[in-house]
């Protein structure tokens, strides 16, 4: 087999990945609803796509379908996503303007007597769903993209990153302007009131300052 040698700045990368064929996201959406891309199909109940107008000038891309999500197939209709719909409002952001997806389509969980409870998707899983996110984009021409939480920074970025220290801060999504963020979750599970009060006014400050640079 040939070695793989770096193409010089004018030349073509011949071994580089094709950019995906543009597809509407009605045609996308019946297509991953048959996804086998990885095992979490097997005991997920259904795909949840990604749900909003393909001229929505803001992205949201999340971890994952939770429990609430995987029975409706529809994305942020749990505990997380009314969270997220109140932050929304209060920045400024219309939900129904905005594009809102999952980096792995897949509810992944543990059942625990009759509950499934949240497993973070693995490294393969991701890889393996980024797949879709890549057609979504293609489908999409977003002027912000707004990763929440460390698994939708790094689906999007290619890199394990640290949100703490990155939150709110421009940086380069999927090759497009981004922004990254806390997962509305994570707000859910802190237990001290006054300290879940300050992050969630962090939160709206982020989801501010992705619509400041949206230019709405």
């Amino acid at each position: 087999m040939a070695k793989r040698t770096k193409p010089m700045d004018d030349e073509p990368d011949l071994f580089a990945e094709p950019a995906p064929a543009k597809q509407s996201l009605s045609t996308l959406r019946k297509e991953a609803a048959h996804c086998k891309r990885c095992d979490l199909y097997r005991h997920a109940t259904q795909t949840v796509f990604g749900e909003g107008p393909a001229e929505a000038r803001i992205v949201l891309v999340g971890e994952q379908p939770g429990d609430s999500e995987d029975l409706a197939g529809k994305p942020f209709v749990g505990p997380a996503g009314k969270l997220l719909d109140r932050a929304l409002e209060e920045a400024g952001i219309a939900r129904d303007k905005v594009y809102v997806t999952n980096a792995v389509k897949h509810f992944k969980f543990e059942p625990r007597g009759k509950r499934r409870i949240h497993a973070k998707p693995n490294a393969g899983e991701i890889s393996a769903c980024k797949w879709w996110l890549e057609r979504e984009f293609a489908a999409l021409s977003p002027a912000i993209v707004v990763a929440l939480g460390a698994t939708a920074a790094q689906a999007l970025s290619g890199r394990a990153v640290s949100v703490t220290k990155v939150r709110g801060r421009e940086t380069a999504l999927m090759g497009r302007r981004g922004l990254i963020t806390v997962h509305p979750s994570y707000l859910l599970r802190i237990p001290d009131e006054v300290g879940k009060a300050a992050e969630y006014r962090k939160f709206v400050a982020d989801l501010t300052r992705a619509a400041a640079l949206a230019g709405r």
